[in-house]
Formats: structure tokens, sequence, C-alpha cells
């Protein structure tokens, strides 16, 4: 048995579960309002990517009321996911400025807070996402084209992303002294697994985690979808604070219908994908 106080309670459970969710609905959102199924553009439909659309759609095929409670009914859900869209304002600031330096360092000090003394004290041993290729067997844009073993083979697949919603929801986590992996092993859910998966992913690798960087400030491809994710997680954020069940039934509703015609394909494959990445194995019970 591990023993909590409430408010110990409180800020794991907001941060295993709200502020997860507020990044995703994030995403969801953000896709809403640019009006395209990213999958179908064939800009997210690769490698983690194929994680976070699968999640995104995933938590909007469930009930509203679900999430809803988890945020607004919890006091330190409010403080975590103000964090969140602080963070996702103060990064996006600096990628519209161009200030490259300026964003690796706070990135970097992020990294350094939230992953490495994982590493260093032995509490983190085998990384969740194995590898790119067992994700992309999943992607929504395989099942879509109706192809049996290629995704899209133009540059845009296989392009960089700045990654904000996963520099953003690092960055909280190093705003506020979380330690993810702590709460991974006291109240995890499948999607905070993943999340700290794919965050892990990305940041654990300095290659992917510079080009990430750089493409934030110089490639100004997925800037448009960086505004509305920015612009999403506030209104989320400003949504959870006023405590109005209304107002986050009508946002989580009206994103829900613009993506519910997708989530029979969806829901098949994420379950899926989600089994097949918390067992570690391919599908065919090939282990990585």
């Amino acid at each position: 048995y591990v023993y909590l106080t409430y408010e110990e309670h409180d800020l794991i459970t907001a941060n295993t579960q709200a502020v997860t969710h507020a990044a995703f609905l994030s995403m969801g959102t953000a896709w809403n309002c640019s009006g395209y199924f990213p999958w179908e553009e064939g800009t997210y439909v690769r490698g983690i990517e194929t994680v976070k659309v699968n999640i995104m759609l995933r938590i909007y095929s469930s009930k509203w009321h679900v999430y809803a409670g988890l945020a607004i009914l919890n006091p330190s859900a409010k403080v975590q996911i103000h964090q969140f869209a602080q963070s996702a304002t103060d990064l996006f600031k600096l990628m519209i400025k161009g200030d490259e330096e300026g964003l690796r360092k706070r990135v970097y000090r992020a990294r350094d807070i939230v992953f490495d003394g994982e590493y260093r004290e032995g509490i983190r041993k085998e990384p969740i996402i194995l590898s790119e290729k067992m994700l992309d067997q999943f992607s929504l844009a395989r099942k879509m084209s109706g192809a049996a073993s290629t995704l899209y083979d133009d540059a845009s697949t296989t392009g960089s992303n700045s990654h904000l919603a996963l520099l953003t929801m690092v960055d909280c986590w190093a705003e506020l002294s979380i330690r993810p992996f702590q709460h991974l092993e006291l109240l995890a859910t499948p999607i905070f697994r993943l999340l700290i998966g794919v965050a892990e992913y990305l940041f654990r690798d300095t290659t992917r985690l510079d080009a990430a960087i750089h493409t934030a400030t110089h490639d100004p491809t997925h800037r448009s979808d960086d505004v509305e994710y920015v612009i999403a997680a506030r209104g989320w954020s400003q949504c959870v604070s006023f405590g109005s069940f209304e107002l986050y039934e009508r946002r989580f509703k009206e994103t829900a219908m613009f993506f519910e015609h997708r989530f029979a394909d969806a829901n098949k494959l994420g379950a899926q994908m989600i089994k097949a990445i918390l067992e570690g194995e391919q599908p065919g019970g090939i282990r990585n």
C-alpha cells in the first residue's frame, strides 16, 4: 500500500488525468478550428504523431462529463491546467521571435528536471515507446488510404514538427516540479503512460529534440496549428478556472461532433495500439 494525503492524491490525479486530458483536448480543438483531419493531409501520420491522434480521438469519443469532473472539481487540476496553458504561451512566444537559443535553453532545462533525475536514480530502465515502425502500423492514414504496408511517401510525412504539445507538457511538469515517473508508478492510466512515452521518446534523443526546437523557430509549416493549439490550451484553462460544466460540455461536444464519424476506425486502431505498447509488443506478438 502507498499512503497519500488527500492533497497528494489530488495532485497526482490532476497530473495523470486532468492535465493529460487537457493536452489532448487542446489538440482536438486546434484541429477542429483549423478545419481539417490531420491524418488526411499527410502531416500527422507517422511515429509519435500516431499516438497523439489516436489518443485525442479516443478521448473525444468518450463522455464529456468524465473529463469535466476530473478537471473542474480538483483544485490541483486548475493549477496544473493553468500552468500548461502558460507554458504553451511562453514557448510559443519564443518560437515566433525566432529565439532558437532561448527556446533550447528552456526546453533543455525542462528535460534535465523531468528526465535526467529519473535515469540517474535508476527509476527508468526501458523506454515506453520502443520504435516508430511499430507505431506506424496504427496510423489512420494507412486505414484511410487502404495501404497494406506503406504510408504517404511525400516529404510532409517525414518532415520535422515543433511538437509544441510535448514541449509544453514537459515544461509544465518542470515549472511545477512534478516528477511524472513517480506518478506513473502510483496512479498510472494508459493515456498518461502513452503521454510520458511519447514525451520521453522526443526528449531522450538530442537529435530529435534539437530538430523540434529548430523547426519551432525557423519552419512555419506547422505555425498555424501551433497558434490554434495555444489558443485552445488557454481556452480549456479558462473553462476549467471558471468552473463551468456547461461551457466544458459545449467546448467538448463541438469538437467531438467534428470528429465523430472517424471514431469507429480510431477506437479500433487506438485499442490495438495501446495494447501493443503496454505489452511491449508489435502486432502478431513480436516483442521489440
